[in-house]
Formats: structure tokens, C-alpha cells, sequence
């Protein structure tokens, strides 16, 4: 049987870079020449063990769409250093850092997501749309206190989801700043300015020590909120989480923290990256901004062109269970996939143009949401608040335009703008 492609080095090593992630353009030129050269290769960088770059979008799509061939629970979900992940599986009864739906495979991973799916559908949404529109007011009238500039990622796009999904999940909001700093932590460990250090890290264990640390504070957290619910339930996630059973019997209080924690992290932290993507590319093309601006414009082209632009979610990681073939190579059973989720919203096979911002690609395949059975929970809320925001926001404004360069976070898997100055007047 024939060798393994190999990836070149530059191209592994940038998978597994923080700041290739947050330089952004250099990282997508190394992704394009692995479609058209090796779409399907392993990557072998020293500290890691050797996985698969899946670059292509039917590929990502192909494993996406057979959890049972491509696990979750095997190995990590994202990209991990071997000697963090030696570690941790001595520290931990799975070999997770977290068990949430993400760590899940069949058949917990369909028990636990039944619990809380119904909420996230876009029947039940409607319930919420009105206190959505609400929120997305108060944010307009935020944004528009600043005298006419302001950064929007972080001053209106971090918040406005923030503040959305928190009462849904039913977290009150004097304690919202404490979500989204965790959030930040949790997400942005390799990124220096979001970090709990706020220093550069290149120690993986101190690393490893920081997240854990980020990971009690969620527990202890949602203990709390938990024994709330469980004297004075409300209509909110947090008292169906509480509440719930699984398999005849409570949730488990490491899958509880794990479940509480993915819906209020991922809940809102992507959504903020999409938002600010979508504002970016308004904010460079006075044409288009003035085109969506009108309130009769719809605005769903717009939306899911600027989930695919950003891809905030940047890959997750697949086991193989067994031997197979995918996109025409030998695949063994136990090897390690990365689903490279930002090279498949810039595949020329899938998407005409790729490299081109355009808020009328029909029909738009993007994969951001990932695929299949572990698909976005959240992905009908994130597209009703990124609606709801701009038919709000966009017809208030008379100009909008770039105040400074905007600046993205440095991590390997969940990233976005962290900065996006602008400068706008009211319209």
C-alpha cells in the first residue's frame, strides 16, 4: 500500500499556529495550496501526534455525516499537544478536559443533546424573538452613545449575543461580564491578550493549568446556579439542565457543568465573531452597506455569507473507529482527523469565488455550523440574533467605514475579531 501524502511542513506547522490563525490571509494560501495539492495528507509536527488534514469540503462533509466511522470520544475533539493529552488522560476519568455534547458519540451524544434541542429550534425561537428585538435595541442605542466611532467587535459584537443567550440559558445579568471573560479565557489561551495570564504563554502546561482553572470557575458557577433552579425553577435552559434526566437518573455532574458550559460559551462567542465578519465587510464596501442599510432589504444573503466568511469555528478533530477510505486514501483505524472547517468555506469546488465576499451566493453550502449529527445546537439562534441586529442597526446608520485596523484572535480553534474599529454617523 502507498505511503501517506505528507503535508510540507510550513503548511502543518501553520495548522497547529495560534498566530497563523490570527494573521489570517498567509494561513488561506496554505489551505488553497492543499486543496489543489494534497487535500487529504497528514501533518507531522514535533509536540503532536501525526493527524490527517482534511482541507476539502466533500471530505469534511463525507466524515461529518458517519459519527460512528469518525468519533468523537476517542481521542481530543480539538487540536492538543501529546503531552497535554497524556496528561490530562491521567487526570481524567475519559481523557476530556470537559464532557459536553461535543466529547459525545452515540448513544449519550443523542440523549443529552434531546434535552435542550426543542429550545433551539425555530418554533420555540419565535417565543423569544420579541425579547431578542429588545435586547438588539438596547444594543443599537449603545452603539450609537459613542460619538461616532467605536470598536465594534468589542464595544457592541461581543455583548449583544452575550446578553441573548444568558437569558435564555437563564444566567441574570449582573453576572453576564463574568461569562464572557471565562469565555474569553476558555477560548483564547494561546491569544495573549485574552488569556488568563494576559501574557504570552509558550509553556503547554501552564497552559493546561489555566484552562483548568477557567474550568472550575465554570463549575463552581453553575453548581450554584443549579441548586437555584432546583428549589425555584423558571422557564430558562439552566432549569431544564438542572432538572433533567438521563437514563432514569440526574445528569451526572461533570456532563452537567460540561453541558451548561458549551451553551454558554459557543452560545454566544461565535455569533460575536459572525456579527463583527458581517460589520467588517459593510464597513469596506459603502455599496454594499448602503444596499443592506434599507429596512425592506433581506437580510438572510447577508447573514450566512458572513457565517461562511468568518468560519468561526476553525476545525475539530474526528477519530477514526475503523479502517475505511476517504477521498481516495487508506484511512487507518485510531488515526486523528482535523476537519480544517476554514478551508472547506473557501473550497473553489463548492463555492465560485471563494475569496470574494458575496452576500447573494445561492445556493451557500457553508459549513461553518459543522455537519450531520453533531451540528450547531445553536445555529437557528445565532442566524435569528445576526438578523434581528442588523435589521435594527444597519437602517440607523448613514455611513460606516474602517477607523483602524482590525485585528483577529490568535487560536486554533474558535477565532474572530477581537478588534474592529469604526467610524460611523446616524442616519
Amino acid at each position: 500500500m502507498a505511503a501517506a501524502p505528507v503535508l510540507p511542513g510550513d503548511i502543518a506547522v501553520a495548522l497547529t499556529d495560534p498566530k497563523a490563525y490570527g494573521e489570517w490571509h498567509g494561513l488561506h494560501d496554505k489551505l488553497s495550496w492543499a486543496r489543489a495539492n494534497a487535500p487529504l495528507a497528514m501533518a507531522q509536527v514535533e509536540g503532536y501526534d501525526p493527524f490527517w488534514a482534511v482541507t476539502r469540503h466533500a471530505d469534511i462533509m463525507e466524515v461529518s455525516r458517519n459519527n460512528k466511522r469518525f468519533a468523537s470520544a476517542e481521542k481530543q475533539t480539538t487540536l492538543t499537544m501529546r503531552a497535554i493529552d497524556d496528561l490530562v488522560r491521567t487526570q481524567t476519568p475519559d481523557g476530556h478536559l470537559i464532557r459536553s455534547l461535543v466529547q459525545m458519540d452515540a448513544p449519550d451524544h443523542m440523549k443529552y443533546r434531546l434535552l435542550t434541542q426543542s429550545w433551539f429550534m425555530p418554533k420555540n425561537l419565535k417565543t423569544v424573538e420579541d425579547r431578542i428585538r429588545e435586547i438588539a435595541r438596547e444594543t443599537v442605542d449603545h452603539m450609537l452613545s459613542f460619538d461616532g466611532t467605536c470598536d465594534f467587535a468589542k464595544d457592541v459584537a461581543l455583548h449583544y449575543p452575550l446578553r441573548v443567550v444568558m437569558n435564555i440559558l437563564g444566567v441574570p445579568r449582573e453576572d453576564e461580564p463574568r461569562m464572557l471573560l471565562l469565555t474569553q479565557q476558555l477560548f483564547g489561551p494561546t491569544d495573549p491578550e485574552l488569556n488568563r495570564a494576559k501574557a504570552q504563554v509558550d509553556d503547554p502546561i501552564e497552559g493546561l493549568n489555566m484552562l483548568k482553572m477557567v474550568i472550575a470557575d465554570f463549575e463552581n458557577y453553575f453548581k450554584g446556579l443549579t441548586e437555584d433552579r432546583r428549589r425555584n425553577p423558571k422557564e430558562d435552559v439552566a432549569t431544564v439542565l438542572a432538572n433533567a434526566t438521563v437514563n432514569g437518573a440526574p445528569i451526572p455532574d461533570r456532563e452537567l457543568n460540561g453541558y451548561y458550559t458549551i451553551v454558554a460559551t459557543a452560545g454566544h462567542d461565535t455569533t460575536s465573531a459572525s456579527t463583527a465578519g458581517a460589520m467588517m465587510e459593510l464597513a469596506k464596501n459603502p455599496a454594499l452597506f448602503e444596499r443592506f442599510r434599507a429596512a425592506d432589504t433581506e437580510k438572510a444573503g447577508l447573514i450566512e455569507e458572513a457565517i461562511r466568511w468568518t468560519t468561526p469555528v476553525q476545525h475539530f478533530m474526528r477519530s477514526a473507529t475503523e479502517d475505511c477510505e476517504l477521498g481516495g486514501q487508506k484511512i487507518s483505524a485510531g488515526d486523528w482527523l482535523m476537519l480544517c472547517y476554514a478551508s472547506g468555506n473557501r473550497d473553489e469546488a463548492v463555492f465560485e469565488n471563494p475569496f470574494t465576499f458575496n452576500p447573494d451566493r445561492t445556493p451557500n453550502s457553508q459549513i461553518a455550523f459543522g455537519f450531520g449529527g453533531h451540528v450547531c445546537l445553536g445555529q437557528h439562534l445565532a442566524r435569528l440574533e445576526m438578523r434581528i441586529l442588523m435589521e435594527e442597526l444597519l437602517p440607523r446608520l448613514k455611513s460606516v467605514e474602517l477607523a483602524g485596523e482590525p485585528a483577529r484572535v490568535e487560536a486554533v480553534f474558535v477565532g474572530g475579531l477581537k478588534r474592529l474599529p469604526i467610524r460611523f454617523t446616524k442616519a
